[in-house]
């Protein structure tokens, strides 16, 4: 009974610094219209912030890539559907560093919020999902989020959006694109000074992006009927070849394991 009326407090407490640091609702790719979350999701959120918070305190870690299933895209083979970066602050909270679409538009912008913040975004499945980097990764990491935004995480930031952002272009940047180009920055911040470095470093690393398959139709719907969605950025062969070549967090789990920069993720849900 204990534990869930220190849910309970800490929902509230949660919720109402939202509403204050964040009057104008920004999500991954969805409106600005009131979420309205019921009592049993917001303890579903909490509960799942609060499991996540012990395991990543157990695993020894101080920065994660986690992923949340904010939506369900298993007609494409994928689980996972937004990145951020997590790292444990010097004072004990866990915070999530990652890349949102502000309401439904093509712009995005970069927050830092905490896990409950993060996994009370309506998502699809209350599970998370994470992958702990090698120690030097995590090192490098850290160095760049202690860093201003300017010389840091925002480095490397386009605010133009599109949900299915070629994976090799920068006219655009979804929010797992943004993950790993700064991953990318931060383990060669001398070298590596706008987007295409980073990602000629991620093609040498080994990086494959999802294909997506999606029929002329779906995309002709998508581009006419959403502002974040574009896919001007794509090769024309590829792109009337209905081969959509994005970053998702799903490849990028494959990748930071099959690289070595990575663990496999670990996946936790109530």
């Amino acid at each position: 009974m204990r534990g869930v009326l220190r849910i309970a407090l800490l929902a509230a407490t949660v919720v109402l610094a939202g509403l204050l640091l964040f009057p104008t609702a920004s999500h991954a790719g969805r409106s600005c219209e009131p979420a309205h979350l019921t009592g049993r999701q917001v303890q579903q959120g909490m509960a799942l912030a609060e499991r996540t918070a012990q395991a990543l305190d157990a695993s020894g870690a101080r920065v994660v890539l986690l992923a949340r299933a904010g939506q369900d895209l298993s007609k494409y083979g994928l689980r996972w559907s937004h990145t951020g970066i997590a790292y444990k602050t010097d004072a004990g909270p866990w915070r999530v560093a990652h890349k949102l679409n502000q309401c439904g538009t093509a712009v995005a912008g970069l927050y830092r919020q905490g896990l409950g913040e993060f996994f009370l975004d309506d998502p699809y499945r209350y599970e998370a999902a994470w992958s702990v980097p090698a120690l030097t990764v995590q090192s490098q990491l850290m160095a760049l989020l202690a860093a201003t935004p300017a010389s840091g995480i925002g480095r490397l930031h386009t605010p133009a959006y599109s949900l299915v952002s070629h994976a090799w272009a920068v006219r655009y940047q979804q929010s797992n694109q943004w993950v790993i180009e700064t991953l990318a920055l931060a383990m060669e911040p001398g070298t590596i000074t706008d987007r295409g470095q980073a990602q000629a470093w991620l093609r040498f690393k080994g990086y494959v992006p999802t294909a997506l398959a999606l029929g002329p139709l779906t995309r002709l719907g998508a581009r006419m009927s959403k502002a974040n969605v574009a896919f001007d950025d794509h090769p024309n062969d590829k792109r009337f070849a209905d081969r959509i070549e994005t970053v998702t967090a799903d490849s990028v789990f494959s990748w930071l394991q099959g690289s070595g920069l990575g663990s496999a993720p670990v996946t936790l849900g109530l």
